[in-house]
């Protein structure tokens, strides 16, 4: 076996104890706080409801992925749309008659089913056609159950006459000197609850429930400080359930038998009959289960997708780059002529004395009335070919002649000087030019 194979045979065997390592070593803990009812990570909801049944009293428990005015009132979410707009335009419309708005209960019927809807999530946000589908359904004598520490509704909000606060955070000195925050201790209200005490992150349970004066409410568990963390808002003949820590109801704490009972005690206030817990704010709507969104929906898929993507790309670059090499550019030859004239010029200036000049300037010119006007052999003295190149020219006759003495004194004196050759060279350039 040669060397190349042993070499090879390493690096197989490198890559498969690499891909065997990363396959069996444990994963890192996902601290994310997702509040998905599937997921088993400390922050998600997998153990409460699993046991919702059995806190609630019902075998009917269904998730639901729809909105919330698409499952109340069986219309699909377009007619949300239509309807919240219909009804902002007709109080726009209607406001020179009364200066208050339509009352949240107006619009399409709900379904008549009697179930309790629960949302658990950090942040509640419900559409203005959401909120009054939810505000008809606890009319009718439902309940809703709502755990968030932010609420991004303001219909909800206004029509029960309540508000979040986020409060300040203690904290104390730790170890090294590094400031810690305090934890938050949370309590009911009922007498028979009243002794149990429920500890929390205060960092992650910061959101106080403030209801408005005048509105009916009660407050069922408290932080130490008395603040409420826990609400039922009367409404119809139903309740809504306001909670402003959603971190009591996930694994991790429902697994401790220190806080476990918190989450079985706030559900305890639901009656037993069919519930509906709300998935759709987490995870959207339930879509078509495509290959795309299983490959998604796990890291190890998810990251072998996006290598995939990586490497087709690079193998598409590195193979254009290969097959199509890049042109070099070839500077065009400089054109050395002019150069050359004006060496060859300075030799001739050297000597003061440009009859050479004068003598290459005049054979150029016969050369131009050869080519130009077919006198191959002219005679500069015969005063029939003066007259003749007047005529082809198309120039006086004295100008001719004036050309023509200015070559003959280039061709027969024994010296010329600057000012001859630059007369010379004037009038041969100005004959050409009118010449044509």
């Amino acid at each position: 076996m040669t060397t190349f194979r042993w070499y090879m045979l390493g690096l197989l065997a490198l890559f498969g104890a690499y891909v065997a390592l990363e396959y069996y070593r444990p994963k890192p803990l996902d601290w994310s706080p997702t509040y998905i009812n599937k997921d088993k990570i400390p922050y998600g909801t997998f153990v409460l409801f699993d046991q919702l049944p059995r806190l609630l009293g019902t075998d009917s428990v269904a998730t639901v992925r729809r909105s919330a005015y698409t499952q109340l009132t069986g219309a699909p979410d377009a007619a949300a749309e239509v309807d919240s707009s219909s009804q902002t335009s007709t109080a726009v419309n209607d406001s020179t008659e009364a200066e208050t708005p339509p009352p949240p209960t107006a619009g399409p019927d709900v379904l008549a089913a009697q179930a309790s809807y629960l949302f658990i999530n950090d942040g509640f946000g419900a559409s203005a056609a959401d909120a009054r589908a939810l505000l008809r359904f606890v009319a009718l004598g439902n309940d809703v159950f709502i755990a968030a520490d932010d609420f991004q509704s303001p219909v909800l909000g206004d029509s029960l006459g309540f508000y979040t606060d986020d409060v300040a955070v203690a904290s104390h000195s730790g170890p090294r000197g590094l400031l810690v925050a305090d934890s938050v201790t949370l309590r009911f209200t009922h007498p028979a609850l009243a002794g149990a005490r429920y500890r929390l992150p205060a960092l992650l349970a910061r959101a106080r429930l403030v209801v408005k004066a005048g509105r009916a409410g009660r407050t069922l568990a408290t932080d130490a400080q008395g603040r409420a963390v826990f609400i039922r808002l009367d409404h119809g003949a139903g309740h809504f359930y306001l909670c402003s820590v959603p971190l009591a109801f996930t694994n991790y704490y429902l697994l401790r038998p220190r806080t476990a009972d918190f989450a079985a005690g706030a559900l305890a206030y639901l009656p037993a009959r069919a519930a509906w817990w709300d998935e759709y704010q987490k995870q959207g709507p339930l879509g078509d289960q495509s290959l795309l969104r299983v490959l998604l929906a796990y890291p190890a898929l998810r990251a072998a997708y996006y290598l995939t993507l990586l490497g087709a790309v690079l193998f598409v670059l590195v193979e254009a780059r290969r097959r199509q090499r890049i042109i070099p550019t070839i500077k065009p030859l400089p054109n050395t002529t002019l150069l050359f004239i004006r060496t060859v010029a300075g030799l001739y200036r050297q000597g003061r004395n440009h009859a050479l000049i004068a003598e290459k300037r005049v054979a150029l010119f016969l050369d131009y009335l050869r080519v130009r006007f077919n006198e191959a052999s002219p005679d500069l003295g015969d005063s029939d070919f003066r007259e003749r190149l007047s005529q082809k020219a198309g120039l006086p006759r004295a100008r001719v002649d004036e050309l023509l003495r200015l070559v003959n004194f280039a061709r027969t004196a024994p010296q010329i000087d600057d000012r001859a050759l630059l007369q010379l060279s004037r009038a041969i350039t100005d004959f050409r030019r009118e010449a044509g």
